[in-house]
């Protein structure tokens, strides 16, 4: 039995899964974040995975903007291929950075630093907003592949914006707390 194909008439399906997805992601996210001795992999290195994590996340939007630029110029495989490759590389980013904190790596910012203030707020935006542009993505993806562009071009509106902060704003915070990992 195959799958279904992508059509208008499986919406409720797929539109079910980015749904259901989009709340078991996150759930599963602060699971493996809040109970990593359940999910700890070994006693290996993991420290360089965030400033991988921070060349994903600038990769991500580099792509993003390199996306915006080619379907402002027309061009429909570029963007495409700048699209899927932005995507490829958040979902690398999520898989590296749950990694790294489910093992409890946790490195807190200092809150005598003069920038802590700057840093929570984007820390917090950056981890609410990763929540709310999935479903959006998710949804903007299904949109483009069902060849609905209208229905495409209404969620970009707000997925591609959302998207950018939250690659932008995760560099950023890799930036205020890299000087504290150790």
């Amino acid at each position: 039995m195959s799958a279904p194909a992508l059509t208008q008439k499986n919406d409720k399906l797929y539109l079910t899964i980015i749904g259901v997805l989009s709340v078991v992601v996150p759930v599963l996210v602060a699971v493996f974040l809040y109970l990593p001795e359940f999910f700890k992999i070994s006693d290996g290195d993991f420290s360089f995975l965030p400033h991988l994590n921070a060349m994903l996340n600038s990769a991500t939007a580099l792509c993003l903007i390199a996306g915006y630029y080619f379907v402002k110029k027309g061009n429909q495989a570029a963007h495409k291929t700048a699209m899927y490759t932005a995507f490829s590389l958040s979902a690398l980013f999520l898989v590296s950075y749950v990694i790294y904190h489910s093992q409890g790596n946790h490195t807190l910012h200092p809150k005598d630093n003069p920038l802590h203030t700057l840093y929570i707020v984007l820390l917090i935006s950056h981890i609410i907003l990763s929540a709310i542009v999935l479903p959006l993505v998710l949804s903007s993806i299904y949109f483009a592949v069902t060849n609905r562009l209208e229905k495409h071009r209404k969620i970009v509106k707000w997925s591609w914006p959302v998207w950018l902060y939250v690659a932008v704003s995760g560099v950023a915070v890799y930036a205020m707390i890299s000087p504290y990992y150790v």
